[in-house]
């Protein structure tokens, strides 16, 4: 299963929380984790990545905290993953070149760079404005679960 890390959830819910009131003075970390329900020594290391990384911009002082660094549509969600988890790559290869040793053998490398590409492109399509928009389309896509059983059974399931 793809995954996106703990981290990079919890984020994503500060940084939908700072958008939904994008007019009020800067959030302290403090302030932010007792909204999110979140542990504050997590928030402020996810709100201090996020500030490096040009998301969030840092208020020093008494009345200090952090507020966006652009209007919710201008932050696609691709920027707030890869701002948390680094360069978005679903394999290794993806990453550039010569990071694999069956790199010249791989069957499947151009078709995993192409979802790779595929998946970031739809990821930068949405931005923070359209999650915490109510009329944006919840149920748009919503697939049938898999049936792994068919597809995967072990020989003592025959």
């Amino acid at each position: 299963m793809l995954r996106l890390s703990k981290i990079t959830d919890y984020g994503i819910v500060l940084l939908a929380r700072l958008a939904t009131h994008p007019d009020e003075r800067p959030q302290n970390a403090r302030e932010l984790a007792l909204e999110a329900q979140l542990p504050v020594p997590v928030v402020s290391k996810v709100l201090k990545s996020l500030a490096r990384r040009d998301v969030l911009e840092s208020h020093r002082g008494a009345k200090g905290g952090y507020t966006l660094a652009r209007h919710p549509a201008d932050i696609t969600v691709a920027e707030m993953i890869t701002a948390l988890e680094g360069p978005f790559a679903l394999m290794e290869c993806n990453l550039g070149p010569d990071l694999c040793q069956h790199e010249e053998s791989c069957g499947v490398r151009a078709p995993w760079q192409r979802i790779n590409r595929v998946v970031f492109e739809a990821l930068t399509t949405v931005s923070l404005a359209d999650l915490i928009d109510p009329a944006f389309p919840r149920d748009a896509w919503n697939p049938a679960p898999l049936d792994v059983d068919r597809h995967h059974r072990l020989p003592a399931d025959s």
